[in-house]
């Protein structure tokens, strides 16, 4: 009995100290996925063509929108966000048009619609990946509304919603997610 313990009882102090190890990190995933419900604001967005644009029409449509906050000059998530969004529009193929990319800044004061344009250049985005920006109120409000507010963007974190056509769900994936990962969390929702 006491030889047991001594094997058990590193065991057991390991698990209260650390805790229980995380499902999602024990499934090899790099992401947590949950299902969420968002009232979003009534605000007019602007476009990189400088097209003005409500964000209710942008995300009511037909098919899966794929929303994520970056911004122009960012060197750190962003480009991993965006190198996801133009993996996903080539894997894809035929079928990226079944799928609306968008992605609105987090820096409106610097983001205008020529820096966007220029960043999605940079990126090769096809046609279904747009770039949005605004008032600062506006992109504020919008990312409270999806539960995603920073006040710097300094501090901002790898963060994506899809949402199904006809659903008032939201899919939210926070972390960092492979190319596959991407893709079959896309197709879920039915493309």
């Amino acid at each position: 009995m006491n030889r047991l313990l001594r094997l058990i009882l590193p065991i057991l102090l390991l698990t209260v100290c650390y805790g229980l190890p995380d499902p999602a990190a024990a499934a090899g995933k790099t992401y947590q996925r949950t299902q969420e419900q968002y009232q979003l604001p009534d605000v007019t967005l602007i476009n990189q063509n400088g097209k003005r644009v409500r964000l209710k029409s942008i995300v009511d449509t037909n098919k899966p929108v794929v929303v994520d906050f970056i911004f122009g000059t960012c060197t750190t998530i962003c480009p991993v966000l965006s190198a996801g969004f133009i993996n996903l529009q080539n894997r894809l193929g035929a079928d990226t048009q079944k799928v609306q990319l968008v992605s609105i800044t987090i820096d409106p004061e610097n983001d205008t619609p020529k820096v966007m344009q220029e960043y999605l250049k940079r990126y090769r985005a096809k046609p279904g990946w747009d770039f949005y920006t605004g008032s600062r109120k506006d992109i504020d409000l919008v990312m409270r509304s999806f539960g995603a507010y920073i006040p710097n963007k300094m501090s901002h974190y790898a963060i994506t919603f899809i949402h199904q056509p006809k659903s008032p769900h939201w899919i939210r994936l926070y972390g960092i997610l492979s190319s596959s990962e991407f893709l079959e969390e896309v197709r879920k929702v039915g493309i």
